[in-house]
């Protein structure tokens, strides 16, 4: 049986900044993935694009992911920024060196559409560092687009590939042709704004941010212990802000303020080319936080712990089960 990352919701984790320096806020950093781990996240994603890896230094890099080591037990996967093999192995080394064995695996761009590329890039990676690779199709962030046959073939040829993260639009369609073909994991994300329809498709859950992480939690453990109905049950109330926190070229600082409205940081700075959040849309956000926060004090209590995989219903078993 081949290797695969854990189903469930893995917390793609924001970097809190604070002041108009805009250094890292580590106490804020600290809270909030105490905070994933206090509500049955299964893991989480840190220094993604969501984390603005990109704008860190390598020393900020090193102090958000000791920080995820000292403050959870929960397994990690460390973003790589980088396209170019050298200074991706170079980002990874130094991740292994800060997290050692709570290093779940690091997650790679796909950086060509050629498969033969994205192949000799991923096993260059893993003969230097012996990571195991998450390997992300996010082409409006790596300005690389590559077809659904191309990744399987990759991943069929990398055996050290433990999942897919799949965010190229549709991305339920991407995800039942992966699901169906591998034997890892694959993981929606943009914000959860397409989670029922993925899971549907065979998704082993999503690995992503979103200011209500325990709606898409309770959503995954709705489908794994009861199926269709009861996760759209449990995602419908949330959707509403799902929706207003993916705008296009505002969702960074849009759900970092609503982070910052919840508690969960405290201050919703974000770092160049990020803008600014737009308070235009204040009197939206808050209204939709207000439901979002009803929905999850009427929720009844979730159990304490849940399998990391279930089977899919039995209802539910074709492929794309639409």
């Amino acid at each position: 049986m081949r290797e695969s990352l854990a189903h469930g919701v893995w917390g793609v984790v924001a970097t809190p900044f604070q002041g108009s320096t805009l250094d890292v806020d580590s106490d804020s950093l600290a809270g909030l993935v105490r905070y994933y781990e206090s509500i049955g996240a299964a893991g989480l994603t840190v220094l993604g694009v969501f984390g603005e890896a990109a704008g860190l230094t390598p020393a900020e890099r090193t102090r958000v992911l000791e920080v995820a080591v000292e403050e959870t037990g929960l397994p990690l996967v460390a973003g790589v920024t980088s396209l170019y093999t050298g200074t991706a192995i170079e980002e990874i080394r130094a991740a292994q060196a800060t997290a050692g064995e709570r290093l779940a695996a690091v997650m790679v761009q796909a950086n060509s559409a050629n498969p033969a590329v994205v192949v000799a890039h991923l096993h260059a990676i893993h003969q230097a560092t012996g990571a195991k690779v998450v390997l992300q199709d996010y082409p409006l962030a790596s300005g690389v687009g590559i077809s659904i046959e191309s990744l399987i073939s990759v991943v069929q040829a990398c055996r050290f590939v433990i999942a897919v993260k799949a965010e190229a639009p549709p991305t339920s369609v991407a995800i039942a042709r992966l699901a169906e073909a591998l034997e890892v994991s694959v993981f929606g994300g943009l914000g959860g704004q397409g989670l029922l329809d993925e899971l549907v498709a065979g998704a082993a859950g999503a690995m992503t941010g979103f200011s209500y992480p325990e709606a898409l939690i309770a959503t995954v453990r709705a489908w794994q212990t009861d199926g269709f109905e009861a996760a759209r049950d449990a995602l419908l109330p949330y959707l509403p802000l799902i929706n207003f926190e993916q705008q296009v070229r505002i969702a960074l600082p849009v759900r970092k303020e609503c982070l910052r409205q919840r508690g969960l940081i405290a201050d919703a700075g974000v770092r160049a080319p990020g803008a600014a959040f737009p308070e235009v849309l204040r009197p939206s956000m808050l209204k939709h936080l207000a439901a979002a926060a009803a929905a999850l004090e009427a929720r009844p209590p979730a159990p304490a712990t849940v399998p990391t995989t279930a089977p899919v219903p039995a209802a539910l078993t074709t492929v794309g089960g639409y």
